[in-house]
C-alpha cells in the first residue's frame, strides 16, 4: 500500500473550523461547514486506506497482521483465541480498560471502515428512554435519520445475494428464529451489493462475501465514509484531511480570546512522530469518538485547560449493551461467512433485547458449525471516565461484573433459538460480554452540552459524535442515530452561526 506511505499534507497553523476524527459524526460535520463556506481541516490519527478489486489492501479477519490493528502485538476477539502478529498504524483499536474491552476505529472514514455495515432507526420508545426527551424523535423520524439513509444508499440485503452459498448461516439462522416463534426482520446496511455480486462471479476478489468486515474490505464493498460524505466534503475546495494527525490535548490559546488552541503530533503509519505542533482554530468540532472525545475533555478540564467544562464530563458512558452470541449450526448447508448482517429479531418478554445474524469474526472464511449473533440490550450499566494525574492517561472506571444482566438476558433469548437448532447433542451455547464495539457516552447531550451539542463553558466547542449519546441507543446499532444527531446538530448550529 504505497499510498498509505506517500507523504503527509500539514494543516496551516490557523484554520477557522477544525474537526477532530474523520467518523460518522466528524465527517458530515465537515461536509455541512464546508458546503456553508467555512474552510475546515479534518484530522485524523489513523491512515488513509485505498480501495481495489484485486489488491489485498486490509488484512483479512481470520488471519490479521498490523494492518489489522492500531498499534499493538496482540488481539483476542470472540473466538477467544488471541492471535499474534506485527504492531503497525492498523485500522482497529481495541482499548483494554478493567472489565472491558472497547473496539473502535483508527483510520480516515473512522467506525464505516471497520463496522459490520449494519444502519437502523431505533423505535420512539426505546429512543424517548435514553434520551429523556431532550432530542425529539419525530423530527429525527422525518427529517435526519430519512437524510443520512439517502446518502448512504442504506438498504437490506437483495434476495439473490441472500440465497447465495455465502450466506448459507444467514438462512439457517432465520430458520432458527423461526422455529424458536420470532419473525427475522431484514436490516438495512451500508453495503454495495453490487461489488458482493462482482465477488460471487468472480470479478473481484472475495472479501465481504468470506468474512471479511472488522478490518476493512478491500475491494470498497462498504460503501463507507471515503466514498460520500469525506468525498463530498473535498469536493467543495474548503475542506480537507489530515490523515496521520493524532490529537492530543485541546485548550483555549493564552491571550487570544475565543481561538482554541489543538496540540498534534504527526505520525508515520509504523508509529514514528514525525512533528509535533499546535494548531489553532476558531471554532472546534469533537468527532473522535466516545473515547476519544470524552478523553481529550476531560485532560483538559481537570489539567485546567479548559477548567469551565462542568460535572457531566465524563459520565454517562455505556456500552449499547452488546453481546456476542453463539450456538450451533444444524443445516447440512453450509458456505462462506457473507459478513453483512441480513437479520434481526426484537425480544420483549424481559428487558429489550435484540439480535442480529452475525458471522464469526476471526475464525474462518467458511461456515464451521457455529451461528453467531450480536445481541444488544436496553441496559442502563454505565461507567465513568477519570482522569489519572500521575500519568496523564484517562481510565474507563466499568462496574464491577458491570455487564452481568444484560449478558444473561440476552443468553436468555439465544438460548430459545439454540432449544431449535435440532442438534442430536445437547446445544453449546456462549456469551460474551467482555468488550463492546459500540462505546457511548462521556459527553451526553443536554448534560455536557446544550441540546445541540454545545458544550456547557465554552463558545466555539461542540461534541459531534457517540460521546453525546447517552450509553445506549436503543437495541440498534449506533450509526445511524450518531449520524443524524450530528446532521440535526450541526443545521442547527450553523442557523444561528453559534
Amino acid at each position: 500500500m504505497p499510498e498509505i506511505f506517500a507523504p503527509l499534507p500539514d494543516p496551516a497553523d490557523h484554520v477557522p473550523a477544525i474537526v477532530i476524527g474523520s467518523g460518522f459524526g466528524a465527517s458530515i460535520t465537515a461536509l455541512r461547514l464546508a458546503q456553508s463556506g467555512t474552510e475546515v481541516a479534518v484530522l485524523e490519527r489513523g491512515s488513509r486506506w485505498p480501495n481495489d478489486l484485486w489488491r489485498n489492501i486490509f488484512a483479512v479477519d481470520s488471519i490479521p497482521d498490523g494492518r489489522g490493528f492500531w498499534h499493538r502485538t496482540t488481539f483476542t476477539g470472540v473466538t477467544r483465541v488471541t492471535m499474534s502478529f506485527d504492531p503497525f498504524g492498523g485500522v482497529l483499536d481495541v482499548t483494554n480498560y478493567p472489565g472491558i474491552d472497547v473496539w473502535r476505529a483508527a483510520c480516515v472514514g473512522g467506525g464505516s471502515v471497520v463496522f459490520t455495515g449494519v444502519m437502523i432507526e431505533p423505535e420512539q420508545r426505546f429512543f424517548d428512554h435514553v434520551f429523556g426527551g431532550v432530542v425529539d424523535y419525530r423530527e429525527m423520524h422525518d427529517i435526519y435519520y430519512p437524510r443520512v439513509r439517502n446518502i448512504l444508499r442504506l438498504s437490506p440485503i437483495p434476495d439473490d445475494i441472500y440465497y447465495s452459498g455465502a450466506f448459507a448461516h444467514a438462512r439457517a439462522w432465520d430458520a432458527q428464529v423461526r422455529a424458536a416463534g420470532y419473525m427475522p426482520q431484514r436490516i438495512d446496511g451500508i453495503w454495495n451489493w453490487n461489488v458482493l455480486r462482482d465477488e460471487l462471479a468472480g470479478r473481484s476478489m472475495p472479501s465481504a462475501t468470506v468474512g471479511c468486515s472488522n478490518l476493512g474490505n478491500s475491494n470498497g464493498a462498504k460503501f463507507d465514509l471515503n466514498q460520500n460524505y469525506l468525498r463530498y466534503a473535498e469536493d467543495t475546495g474548503v475542506a480537507r484531511i489530515y490523515p496521520g494527525h493524532r490529537v492530543d490535548a485541546i485548550a483555549k490559546e493564552p491571550g487570544a480570546a475565543g481561538r482554541y488552541a489543538v496540540t498534534v503530533t504527526k505520525l508515520a503509519p509504523t508509529g514514528e512522530v514525525l512533528r509535533i505542533r499546535t494548531l489553532t482554530c476558531d471554532k472546534l468540532f469533537l468527532g473522535a469518538g466516545s473515547i476519544g472525545t470524552s478523553e481529550l475533555l476531560l485532560r483538559a478540564r481537570d489539567t485546567g485547560a479548559l477548567p469551565n467544562l462542568n460535572e457531566h464530563i465524563g459520565e454517562g458512558w455505556g456500552s449499547n449493551g452488546d453481546v456476542g452470541l453463539a450456538r450451533p449450526l444444524s443445516s447440512p448447508d453450509l458456505g462462506t461467512q457473507g459478513a453483512p448482517s441480513a437479520s434481526r429479531i426484537l425480544d420483549e418478554l424481559g428487558a429489550p433485547v435484540s439480535l442480529e445474524n452475525w458471522y464469526i469474526p476471526g475464525a474462518t472464511p467458511y461456515d464451521i458449525g457455529t451461528l453467531a449473533s450480536l445481541g444488544m440490550v436496553l441496559d442502563d450499566t454505565r461507567g465513568r471516565f477519570v482522569y489519572n494525574p500521575t500519568n496523564g492517561r484517562v481510565d474507563l472506571q466499568w462496574p464491577d461484573n458491570g455487564a452481568a444482566g444484560y449478558l444473561a438476558r440476552a443468553q436468555e433469548v439465544n438460548d430459545k433459538s439454540a432449544c431449535h437448532c435440532l442438534s442430536i447433542a445437547p446445544p453449546t451455547v456462549g456469551g460474551d460480554a467482555s468488550f463492546t464495539s459500540h462505546p457511548l457516552g462521556g459527553a451526553v447531550i443536554g448534560r455536557a452540552t446544550d441540546g445541540y451539542g454545545r458544550v456547557f463553558g465554552y463558545r466555539g466547542l461542540y461534541v459531534m459524535d457517540g460521546a453525546a449519546v447517552p450509553g445506549s441507543t436503543g437495541t440498534v446499532n449506533p450509526s445511524l442515530t450518531i449520524s443524524a444527531l450530528a446532521e440535526r446538530n450541526i443545521e442547527q448550529i450553523i442557523r444561528s452561526g453559534e
